[in-house]
């Protein structure tokens, strides 16, 4: 009875890992001919945020014509109090906001290298009468292995340090702060 059990653990594990290796070729198969894949987030305050906080919402758009392409990014958020402070954003582990934005793990980091070169590493934003509009080329992807489908974005209440903070967090993370603002990364029906 235990060999048989053990053999249908490993047929369905292996049934498993075939069709999600298999997915990420499939999407590009799907949408190559279409045109670009495209991706969103709708960012929404952290749960888990003071009342004293600004509370910032929007939405981010990803679009990426082909896996060998870079992935442009296009913020249209509001709700930032109008005081000049620049405010990090980055893509996440974890696309689990079930705690708010603190359970959405650390940086988006597949390569294992220092911040700020992680893919998704966007840099500091300042906002404009309470809002930010912007978009941006980067060396995150929406194709294959690397994914960023499911992961998360944050908004983060302080200034990334870009990695020269002079200490092991900022090489993780930026010293960027308490997280304001997040969202889940999910496909974009390509007719919008």
């Amino acid at each position: 009875m235990k060999t048989i059990f053990s053999s249908l653990v490993a047929l369905l594990l292996g049934c498993h890992l075939y069709f999600c290796g298999s997915f990420s070729g499939l999407a590009y198969a799907e949408y190559s001919n279409t045109g670009p894949l495209k991706a969103m987030c709708r960012i929404n305050p952290s749960t888990r945020l003071a009342s004293d906080m600004p509370r910032v919402y929007g939405r981010i758009l990803f679009e990426q014509s082909d896996p060998k392409e870079k992935l442009n990014v296009i913020f249209r958020l509001s709700g930032f109090p109008d005081d000049k402070q620049p405010r990090a954003m980055h893509i996440h582990e974890y696309g689990d906001i079930r705690k708010g934005c603190d359970s959405t793990g650390g940086h988006y980091n597949p390569l294992e290298i220092d911040h700020p070169q992680h893919p998704g590493d966007f840099g500091n934003f300042v906002s404009n009468n309470g809002k930010i509009r912007h978009s941006q080329l980067c060396n995150a992807t929406l194709f294959g292995k690397l994914s960023i489908i499911g992961r998360s974005v944050v908004i983060h209440e302080g200034k990334d340090d870009l990695g020269r903070g002079g200490n092991v967090e900022s090489l993780l993370h930026g010293n960027a702060g308490r997280r304001l603002a997040c969202c889940v990364i999910g496909l974009s029906n390509p007719k919008y």
